[in-house]
């Protein structure tokens, strides 16, 4: 562990961390806009600038390492006049159309604005004018609305190791984009609309959807295969309007296509929501009760083990299923009907 002061207050942090991890774990709080803990640090935004004594300008803290000793002040009026005109400056070429942007209300540069009180700006000039780009299944594209943090970037190298997209041309004309601008043609994970702190990365899913602040969330497991990641489901009555998950589980945030877009089959009017059996032999499915349902099942199986015995019969459980109703389906197989022909379809 090294020591170092912040804020007149002593902290130890450990060895390779940098100042913004040290102020974090100190409960200090350092505005940014293009950090995540999950990848490397970048240092783009420049609003997380600290002085460090015996250093003549402020450096970005999440690119600085913590040393023995050092003395670190995180917010003075220079400070914040910097970090606000940062901000005043990314807000001059975006879009002032914050009351019909879906992002609204779950927007980093929207509450950078709340917090140094931005309400008008005082620099004005030329502003970007790039067409929003919609040429694939999920993903909603306005450079507009970039603020060119490069996480999307980072995220689509760094952990899923694609590089799907990456930064083009210089200065003003500055771009994220696929290679040689062509049509994106990744497998949509989705991970780079997670990460995206402002509007210009968004699912085509949420269009007409209420805003995430208007959506009632529910954490919950993901149902498509073996890897059980924790998901959040964000309703709005009985309609599943987004999926995301929290960064402090298992599967630290990150979902594949399938976790994040990949739930509008339960709004399906082919979905069964009620058990269906046939009364007579040939005849149609029809609706029934549960407890009609099961104690046909439950007869079925007992003429059959009669007639040819326990192994004549088979059960597949569903991947769809948490661990726990498996384990009961499989005890259901093996301990009540007296069989070991269990199987599962679960993909990794």
């Amino acid at each position: 562990m090294i020591s170092l002061t912040i804020d007149d207050k002593k902290i130890e942090a450990p060895h390779g961390a940098t100042v913004l991890e040290a102020a974090r774990l100190a409960k200090i709080d350092i505005p940014t806009l293009c950090h995540d803990p999950r990848m490397k640090p970048f240092g783009a935004c420049r609003l997380c600038i600290v002085d460090i004594a015996g250093l003549p300008r402020p450096v970005t803290s999440c690119t600085t390492p913590a040393t023995e000793g050092m003395v670190v002040t995180t917010s003075s009026p220079r400070l914040e006049r910097l970090r606000k005109t940062t901000v005043e400056l990314l807000l001059s070429d975006h879009p002032n159309d914050c009351m019909v942007c879906i992002q609204a209300g779950d927007c980093s540069l929207q509450d950078l604005a709340y917090r140094y009180g931005i309400r008008d700006n005082r620099f004005s000039g030329a502003v970007r004018q790039h067409k929003r780009v919609d040429n694939n299944p999920f993903i909603l594209r306005d450079q507009d609305k970039c603020v060119l943090c490069g996480l999307c970037v980072r995220v689509c190298d760094e952990v899923q190791g694609v590089g799907a997209i990456g930064y083009a041309n210089r200065g003003f004309e500055s771009d994220i984009c696929p290679p040689f601008k062509k049509q994106l043609d990744c497998e949509f994970c989705g991970q780079c609309v997670s990460v995206c702190p402002t509007g210009a990365l968004s699912a085509k899913m949420w269009v007409g959807q209420p805003r995430l602040d208007g959506l009632q969330p529910t954490e919950t497991t993901c149902t498509y295969c073996g890897c059980g990641c924790n998901i959040t489901l964000h309703t709005h009555g009985d309609t599943v309007a987004r999926v995301s998950s929290r960064s402090d589980n298992h599967n630290r945030g990150w979902l594949c296509v399938k976790g994040r877009f990949g739930y509008e089959f339960i709004n399906s009017p082919e979905r069964l929501t009620t058990p269906l059996i046939r009364r007579r032999k040939g005849g149609p499915l029809e609706p029934a009760g549960w407890d009609e349902a099961l104690d046909l099942v439950a007869s079925r199986l007992q003429s059959v083990k009669e007639q040819h015995g326990a192994d004549a019969i088979g059960g597949l459980a569903s991947a769809r299923c948490t661990n726990e109703e498996n384990y009961l389906f499989q005890k259901l197989l093996r301990a009540g009907v007296g069989t070991n022909n269990v199987d599962h379809c679960a993909r990794y």
